[in-house]
């Protein structure tokens, strides 16, 4: 019995270290294209429903957490049926190791929104700044085993950051600067991973 369970930790622990030496294809190109028109149906909801933001920080927390929401629960289903597609074996880990990529990315948006919101709400309008700042790094810190034009993306939410960070004021509150942002930003990084896998395909 213990020979067994040796040989089953070795065999998890190869597992582990050919899922962190494997590139991740369980992000779907599409459904991240997707998102990326679900963030800009938003900002036009936002536009038509909260025209002061920065009067009405519910109702703009309500458009864009909800947003998150339902593009985080699309790519999570989505990648849940792809990576077993893709990875068989390995699906497991190389799905708890996208998670735990970026789930301390999440996680921090979370709590600096809770913060801003409910004890600093004269700061409320760098939340968007904040968010694409923080969603940067959670691309970033993936990067390393997503195809290397995804630091495309990276590189774009933090510039959308840095400009959101630089208005000063409510104009950061506009439904395009997370329009653009996401839009732009999720469709950049479907191309990438479109591009990525179209040269994995011709490599093998």
């Amino acid at each position: 019995m213990n020979d067994l369970n040796k040989a089953l930790t070795e065999l998890s622990h190869i597992r582990r270290q050919m899922a962190r030496t494997t590139e991740f294809r369980g992000y779907g190109p599409a459904t991240l294209a997707a998102t990326g028109g679900i963030a800009a149906i938003a900002a036009a909801v936002q536009a038509e429903w909260v025209q002061a933001p920065a009067h009405n920080v519910r109702g703009y927390l309500a458009v864009w957490l909800g947003t998150a929401v339902l593009s985080a629960g699309l790519i999570a289903v989505q990648m849940h049926t792809r990576a077993r597609r893709m990875h068989s074996a390995m699906a497991d880990e190389m799905i708890r190791m996208a998670i735990e990529q970026f789930l301390p990315a999440l996680i921090a948006g979370l709590l600096v929104t809770v913060v801003l919101a409910e004890f600093v709400t004269q700061a409320v309008w760098m939340l968007p700044g904040v968010w694409q700042l923080i969603y940067s790094l959670g691309v970033f810190s993936s990067c390393r085993f997503l195809p290397r034009l995804v630091m495309v993306g990276g590189a774009w939410y933090l510039l959308t950051a840095l400009v959101c960070l630089g208005f000063g004021d409510a104009r950061a509150l506009s439904p395009w600067t997370m329009g653009l942002a996401y839009g732009a930003g999720q469709m950049l990084i479907a191309a990438a991973l479109y591009a990525g896998a179209e040269g994995a395909t011709d490599e093998e």
